[in-house]
């Protein structure tokens, strides 16, 4: 089955490269800005907005009025476009809010292109992007199928990335009649119903040592100095340490689960209700429940996986997986381990968890 793949690698531009890109970002944001105040001068005045060709229309005119524009790709500035239109559009299906304006001094910056007539290619370590040319890149692994579009992205560590979203035939796993149900949380950040707990590796906590010390360093320096620039870009390299560790444990771990098991039952669970918590918000955020769940529905999609859930408020640690009992105590979540009163069954917490949460999204 054809499926949307994307493939990041860290690109290495030369300064005049940079330079190009660089260019590149800021046009894109000038067009979206321009856009975005003729859609809300235009709303203001008759209650409407305007439509992705109305916009897209006015590029022409943009390009001769401001000819630095005509210096960059131009299915970039495109895309600035689209994505003003979508933004508009997911507002109005209440998915998001209103779009804001773009700023130069937000932390990440990208552009996306298309490809066309061959504009995006790949040869050996090095890949060939619009109106930019052959740029090195670390080849961690190869490209499959057929290229689509390229994001070019600015991390805030001021690495330079590419993300080539490509269409891949991918075939599903072989048949399998295991069903696995995992209960998440913070003492293990996974525990399934069979085999063994995923331990929380704490990675903010593991770094936060040093997090604290750099921050000290930037509060203490003044803003926009080249000292500043240095503890700020530090800073953003052990954030981005900390979200590197924990994707690469949580992708090994969802690829596990997905090859061994073919439906997979979780918690559908109100993660923004739960950061509200001020004594768990840190350790909720670090165990990043809303990304394992995210990776494990499209991985289940790509390779023929069921994902089915419980329902919200389902009380899995509190029922008794062998009679049904509720044991209305045990919301105490310092209670790790308890006793049935109907059965007398002994229970852990997370794997009795585990197996209500098998049964019930079934």
């Amino acid at each position: 089955m054809l499926q949307h793949k994307a493939f990041k690698f860290r690109i290495y531009p030369s300064h005049v490269q940079i330079m190009q890109l660089r260019k590149t970002l800021g046009c894109c944001r000038f067009v979206f800005n321009h856009l975005l105040a003729k859609w809300r001068h235009t709303y203001q005045v008759t209650g409407k907005g305007l439509s992705y060709n109305a916009c897209a229309s006015q590029l022409p005119d943009m390009k001769r009025e401001w000819s630095w524009l005509k210096e960059v790709d131009s299915i970039a500035l495109q895309s600035a476009v689209r994505n003003l239109a979508d933004g508009y559009q997911r507002h109005f299906n209440k998915q998001n809010y209103l779009p804001r304006f773009k700023s130069r001094k937000h932390p990440v910056q990208s552009y996306t292109t298309r490809y066309t007539n061959g504009n995006i290619a790949v040869k050996e370590n090095r890949l060939q992007l619009p109106k930019l040319g052959w740029v090195p890149y670390a080849k961690s692994r190869e490209i499959e199928g057929r290229i689509l579009s390229a994001t070019v992205r600015l991390a805030p560590s001021g690495k330079w990335f590419v993300s080539l979203v490509c269409e891949v035939d991918i075939q599903p796993l072989p048949l399998t009649d295991r069903i696995l149900g995992i209960d998440v949380g913070i003492k293990y950040l996974a525990v399934p119903s069979e085999g063994p707990a995923m331990d929380n590796p704490r990675y903010t906590l593991r770094y936060e040592r040093l997090l604290t010390k750099w921050q000290r360093i930037l509060a203490r320096r003044k803003q926009g100095g080249s000292n500043w620039s240095k503890a700020k870009r530090k800073v953003a390299l052990i954030h981005e340490r900390i979200r590197n560790s924990r994707l690469d444990a949580m992708h090994k771990q969802t690829t596990k689960w997905i090859r061994e098991n073919q439906t997979i039952c979780l918690e559908d669970l109100r993660i923004a209700n739960m950061m509200k918590q001020r004594h768990l918000a840190k350790h909720i955020a670090d165990a990043s429940w809303g990304e394992m769940s995210r990776q494990l529905h499209y991985k289940a999609k790509w390779y023929g996986r069921t994902i089915k859930e419980t329902p919200v408020f389902a009380p899995t640690s509190q029922t008794c997986h062998v009679c049904g009992y509720k044991q209305a105590e045990v919301r105490d979540l310092s209670v790790r381990g308890w006793t049935c009163v109907s059965c007398q069954t002994p229970h852990d917490r997370d794997w009795n968890a585990a197996q209500n949460i098998k049964a019930m999204a079934q």
